[in-house]
Parts: C-alpha cells; structure tokens; sequence
C-alpha cells in the first residue's frame, strides 16, 4: 500500500469532552507529515492512538499496514515515538543510553552496542558518547532522543512537538536529523506548534481544529486558499495606518503594534505600482513596501478560527 497511515472516523472523548471528533487522515509512505492545531485540537491524542497507547471509541485507524485495534503489537513493531519529553536517563552517556533502549528491544549486548555506535555517528553524536547526558546541550539532548526511538528501525516515527523548549540552533539540528531520516525513506509525522518548522519540514500539512481536520494539503496549497500574494506597507507613523488601509485593496488588515497594513492582491506588480504612487500623491511616508506569499500562520489563524 502507499498510505503508511490512514484513519478514518476517529472518535475519543474523554467525559463531555470531545478530543477527537471524525478525524480522516491520510500520510503517504516515505513523507513528512505536519499536524498543526492550537492548543485541545486533539493532536496528541490522535498521536497515542496512532501509536496504540490509547485505544478510539469509534474509527479505523491503520498504520503501516496494520489496523491499531486487532493487530496492536505488529504496529507497535514497526513504529517509532518521540514525545514531548525526552526519555533519557541524566546520568548515563549517550551511548549507554542507546545500549539501554537496545537491550529492551532485545538486541542482545552486542547488537545493542553496534546499533548505538551507528546511531551516534548519524546523529553527529559519536564523539559524545560517553559524555553524561546531562551534560548535553538541548539539541543534542534531543537528536538523542530522537536516536532512541529509531533503535529498531521503525518504518513509521511519530514525532510529538520535538522541538519545544529548544533555541533556534537546537530545532535547526533536529530539523536536520528529521530530513535525514526521511531520505533513508522513514515516514514521520510530526506535531507542532511552530509554524515555520512545519514550513520547513512537512511535505503535507493537516490542520485539526476540535478534534477533526479543518483543512489538508501542501504548504503552498494550504497559502494558496487566501487568495495568493499579499502586499505589506509598514508606515513611519501609526495614525497613517487608517489612511493606509484605505488606499490598500479590500481586505486590508491592520497591526498596530507592527505600524503595518497588510492586503491581498491579484496583479503582484500592478497593485506594486499603484501603491507606492498612492503613498507619494498622499505624502505618507512609509518604512517598507513588500510583496509576500501568505504565512502559515496567517492560514493557521483564518482555518482554525483563532483569535489574537
């Protein structure tokens, strides 16, 4: 098959409480997979059903060929998971670490110690390994992390929000781990709250919003469904941006905070032109004039109706 995940119809509820509400999700083989949502849209809980740590009240869910309800240990075999905190013992190396995972797995002392050796040399952690844990660094605490859950190979890895807490240098290393692993031809899907990183990684985003998905597709497809380019007018003086947004086409939306008036366009040059000539007929005196695609976040906000 090429799905290497497929549910259909998930429900759970926990109480009155719905976390998931239908969900219908599809990832193909050898891809990375984003799930966006805010905060309660059922993220994780989709994870540990996926992962068949948490069983659905109603759905099929299937994951690399196998259904989560009858054949639980022949999925558990073949994935991989990375939650949101790291499973690591502090005082132990790296490479003790891994031999520890690998003699869970039953591995045996020997190929426990050959899979940590290949580990920390695709990580770039061969030099460490028998540095103590806790003295890593946060990304390499977490590309560690991310070498355990790979100990037996899994042809599915769950990735649950593996870059929160990081500085930009840590997420850029496991930013990097994640396409590796994904070259090998590894399927991941990932959950996030960081809208650039599913940018930069995901081949495919689902956004889910109260339990179900709002809306499904590439990044720029996703970016496409509010009505292509932007144009951006950031202004030297804040009580311009009304006047602003008045010369701007329909649709313009304001940040103060910013001094910014932003507003869809059709014509990308055209509408260029007729702004900038705008602003000097008027003499408002503006910082910067951009055209851009839009964000993910500004996709994020409109789909899943939040607020700021």
């Amino acid at each position: 098959m090429t799905d290497a995940i497929v549910t259909e119809g998930v429900r759970k509820r926990y109480g009155d409480k719905a976390a998931l509400d239908g969900l219908d999700l599809t990832v193909g083989r050898g891809t990375v997979h984003g799930v966006l949502g805010p905060n309660g849209a059922g993220k994780t809980t989709a994870v540990r059903v996926m992962a068949t740590l948490l069983r659905a009240d109603e759905g099929r869910v299937v994951v690399a060929g196998h259904d989560v309800r009858t054949a639980p240990g022949e999925v558990r075999r073949r994935i991989g998971l990375l939650g949101q905190h790291a499973a690591l013992d502090e005082e132990l190396g790296g490479r003790q670490n891994l031999e520890m995972f690998g003699r869970l797995h039953h591995l045996g002392a020997r190929g426990a110690g050959v899979r940590a050796d290949e580990l920390l040399a695709r990580f770039g952690l061969a030099d460490t390994g028998r540095k103590a844990v806790k003295a890593y660094s946060g990304g390499m605490r977490r590309r560690l992390d991310l070498a355990a859950s790979l100990i037996t190979d899994p042809e599915v890895l769950f990735l649950d929000e593996p870059t929160t807490g990081l500085d930009p240098r840590g997420r850029a290393e496991v930013w990097a781990a994640v396409r590796s692993l994904v070259g090998g031809g590894t399927t991941v899907l990932l959950t996030t709250q960081y809208l650039e990183e599913a940018d930069q990684l995901a081949d495919r985003i689902s956004l889910v919003d109260r339990g179900r998905v709002a809306a499904d597709g590439t990044p720029d497809q996703l970016k496409a469904r509010l009505g292509g380019d932007r144009i951006d007018v950031i202004v030297r003086d804040a009580a311009q941006l009304p006047r602003v947004a008045d010369l701007l086409p329909s649709g313009a939306v304001v940040d103060a905070d910013r001094r910014l008036v932003s507003a869809p366009v059709k014509d990308r040059m055209g509408a260029l032109t007729d702004v900038v000539r705008a602003l000097q007929e008027t003499g408002i005196e503006a910082e910067d004039v951009a055209l851009r695609r839009p964000t993910l976040d500004e996709v994020f906000l409109r789909l899943t109706e939040v607020r700021v």
